[in-house]
C-alpha cells in the first residue's frame, strides 16, 4: 500500500492559438468581449452543392516566427497550432528544457482526427500522379500523435509522451491524463492540451452530412448560438491549446507563477450510441459527479460551468439536463456559459481551448459571454451568461467535454490558494 496523499497539480502556463486570435491575450480579449470568429470559409473552394459556407478559420496567424521553415514544412497544419500554443505556454510558465529532470517532464497533446489536411492532399495526389510521388513526410504529418512528438523533441521531454483521440473529448482527456501522471508522482511538470485542423473539403461535407453543422451561411457571426431555441447545428472551428501543469511544489521551487489548481478529473461512457449522447445525459451527469468527487468539492461550492455546448439541439438539451439533475436547486445560482458560441466547435482541441476559459475566468473572476443566446430554449432555466460578460466570484469551475463514441470528460480547475 501507497499512504501517500495525492499530490497538488497547478497550471504554471497557457497557450492557445485560435481564430479570436494567434495568442493568450488576444483570445480571453475577445472572449469577454463577445466577439464571434465565424465567417465564410477561404479554406478552400465551394459552390451551391455545399450546404455548409461557414467555419471558425484562424487567420492572421504566423507559424513561421515559431516553427522554422523546413520544420514547418513537416507539419500538418493541427501540429503546428499545437507547437506554437506549447511554445506560448512554456514562455508563460518560464520552463527552462535545459533545467531539471528531463525524464521528469512530458506531454500529453491529442488531436480528434489528426492530420486530415495532409490525409486529404496526399491521397488526391496519390490519384493524379501515383505512389512514387507521395511524400515521405506523409506518415509523420498525418499521426494523431505528432503534436505530443513534435512538442517533446522542441522543450526535451523524455518522461511520458502520449496522445489521446477520443473525438470532441480528446483535449479533456489529455488534460486529465496528465494531471493523473503529476498526482501519481510519475512526472513533475507536463504539457498538455489538444490541437486540431479540419476545416478541410471531407470534413465540412462529412459533419454536413450527419445534420450536424449549422446552415446559417447568410449570418456566420449568428450560426453558433447554444442554449437557444433558434439553434441548427455547431459551426467547426479550428486551433490549438497547451497548458502547462506542474506539481505544485515543483512550482513553488521553480518561483513559477501559479494561474489555478487542477482538483479533478471524471470520465465516462455512454455506451449508447456512436454519434447522439444520452437523452437523459446521464454519461455526462457521472462525469462531472465523478470530477467533483475526486475533487472533494461540494456542489454548490461550482460558481462557472464551461459547458460542451455546442449548439446542437440533441447536445444542448442532455448537457441542461445533466446539469439540472446533478445540481438541483444550485443549478440556478452557477453560470452555465459556452464560449463555442464565439469560437465554434474546435473538435479535439476544444478541451484544452475551454479549460484555458475555466482556468483564467478562476483567476480573474470574469466569465466570458455565450453570444447569441437571445431565446433559451424551453426548459433551459439557468443562468447562461447570454451576451454579457458577468464579473463574480468563481472559486471553482467545471469544464465539460463530451465525444461522438460516448466519451464525456469533467474537469475541476480551482482558484490557487496557497498552503
Amino acid at each position: 500500500m501507497n499512504p501517500r496523499a495525492p499530490r497538488r497539480v497547478v497550471v504554471t502556463g497557457l497557450g492557445a492559438v485560435t481564430n479570436l486570435g494567434p495568442d493568450i491575450p488576444g483570445l480571453w480579449s475577445a472572449l469577454v468581449a463577445g466577439r464571434s470568429g465565424i465567417d465564410t470559409i477561404t479554406a478552400f473552394p465551394q459552390d451551391d452543392q455545399w450546404t455548409v459556407r461557414i467555419a471558425g478559420e484562424v487567420r492572421g496567424w504566423n507559424p513561421g516566427a515559431v516553427i522554422e521553415h523546413n520544420e514547418l514544412k513537416r507539419m500538418d497544419r493541427f501540429c503546428a497550432f499545437g507547437l506554437c500554443a506549447a511554445v506560448e505556454a512554456a514562455r508563460d510558465a518560464g520552463f527552462d528544457p535545459n533545467s531539471g529532470d528531463p525524464y521528469r517532464h512530458g506531454v500529453a497533446i491529442g488531436s480528434g482526427i489528426g492530420g486530415i489536411i495532409t490525409i486529404e492532399t496526399g491521397h488526391t495526389k496519390l490519384l493524379e500522379t501515383g505512389p512514387r510521388r507521395i511524400s515521405p513526410f506523409t506518415v509523420p504529418k498525418l499521426m494523431v500523435n505528432a503534436c505530443a512528438g513534435n512538442v517533446s523533441i522542441r522543450f526535451n521531454l523524455r518522461g511520458a509522451n502520449t496522445s489521446t483521440a477520443t473525438a470532441c473529448a480528446t483535449g479533456g482527456h489529455a488534460i486529465g491524463a496528465a494531471f493523473h501522471l503529476i498526482q501519481r508522482g510519475n512526472a513533475d511538470l507536463m504539457f498538455a492540451g489538444g490541437c486540431e485542423a479540419a476545416v478541410t473539403p471531407l470534413c465540412i461535407g462529412s459533419f454536413a452530412a450527419m445534420k450536424a453543422l449549422s446552415t446559417r451561411n447568410d449570418a456566420p457571426t449568428k450560426a453558433s448560438r447554444p442554449f437557444d431555441r433558434d439553434r441548427d447545428g455547431f459551426v467547426l472551428s479550428e486551433g490549438g491549446a497547451v497548458i502547462v501543469l506542474e506539481e505544485l511544489e515543483h512550482a513553488r521551487k521553480r518561483g513559477a507563477a501559479i494561474y489555478a489548481e487542477v482538483l479533478g478529473f471524471g470520465a465516462t461512457g455512454d455506451a449508447g450510441h456512436i454519434a447522439a449522447p444520452d437523452e437523459q445525459g446521464e454519461g455526462a451527469l457521472h462525469a462531472m459527479k465523478f470530477a467533483l468527487q475526486d475533487a472533494g468539492v461540494n456542489l454548490d461550492q461550482v460558481d462557472y460551468i464551461n459547458a460542451h455546448g455546442t449548439s446542437t439541439p440533441l447536445g444542448d438539451a442532455a448537457e441542461v439536463n445533466a446539469i439540472k439533475r446533478l445540481f438541483g436547486s444550485h443549478a440556478k445560482k452557477l453560470v452555465v456559459g459556452s464560449t463555442k458560441s464565439m469560437t465554434g466547435h474546435a473538435l479535439g482541441a476544444a478541451g484544452g481551448i475551454e479549460s484555458v476559459v475555466a482556468i483564467l475566468a478562476a483567476r480573474n473572476d470574469v466569465i466570458p459571454p455565450t453570444i447569441n443566446c437571445d431565446n433559451p430554449d424551453e426548459g433551459f432555466d439557468l443562468d447562461f451568461a447570454a451576451n454579457h460578460a458577468q464579473e463574480r466570484p468563481v472559486r471553482i469551475a467545471l469544464n465539460n467535454t463530451f465525444g461522438f463514441g460516448g466519451h464525456n470528460v469533467c474537469l475541476v480547475f480551482g482558484k490557487y490558494v496557497g498552503g
